[in-house]
């Protein structure tokens, strides 16, 4: 299925006229993101269809993500839906690259890791615990890192992270999907 990407610089003419969605998670989204850009996650891109179909009855959508891979999902998942969308090329890396600005929100909690952050985190301390078990209590507890090192290497070839679906499910790691449709709404 084809679907439309903008340039940065296309974008950067047309800013003012897209209304743009952020599917990234909402500790990548608080850590900058375009000016004016909406937060729904690629997980929760399903439930906010019909808002979606809404908005691009009034406004162009712009989908962006960090490298242009999940807004090219959920620009499949749109156009599969009858909702036009197009996708910010190199995502908000590109962006950025070419000068672009970031919106970086006043933090009012403590801040959020990246996702990427987190699944290092994730990945590393069960390698440990492995390894460690592995010596004090017995052998077999070394395949818990030697699975934890067969999925890293299955995320880079499939371009997916299963560890970070998982992560992304945790309270601290959803964004208040309710107050974001009410504001696209009302946009």
């Amino acid at each position: 299925m084809n679907t439309t990407t903008l340039t940065s610089g296309a974008v950067r003419e047309r800013l003012h006229t897209l209304v743009v969605i952020d599917v990234r998670t909402p500790a990548e989204y608080a850590g900058g993101h375009l000016p004016g850009a909406h937060n729904i996650p690629l997980d929760d891109l399903e439930h906010a269809l019909p808002t979606l179909r809404e908005v691009a009855d009034r406004s162009d959508l712009l989908v962006v993500c960090a490298s242009g891979a999940r807004s090219q999902n959920a620009s499949v998942t749109l156009s599969r839906n009858g909702i036009p969308a197009a996708g910010l090329e190199g995502g908000t890396a590109a962006w950025v690259a070419a000068g672009g600005d970031l919106h970086r929100p006043v933090a009012t909690a403590a801040p959020k890791w990246a996702m990427d952050r987190q699944v290092r985190l994730t990945a590393g301390s069960v390698v440990l615990l492995g390894l460690l078990l592995g010596l004090v209590i017995h052998p077999a507890f070394q395949l818990l890192s030697a699975g934890i090192a067969a999925g890293l290497v299955y995320s880079a070839v499939s371009d997916s992270c299963a560890m970070a679906t998982l992560l992304g499910k945790l309270p601290y790691n959803r964004t208040d999907l309710n107050t974001t449709l009410a504001a696209l709404r009302n946009n």
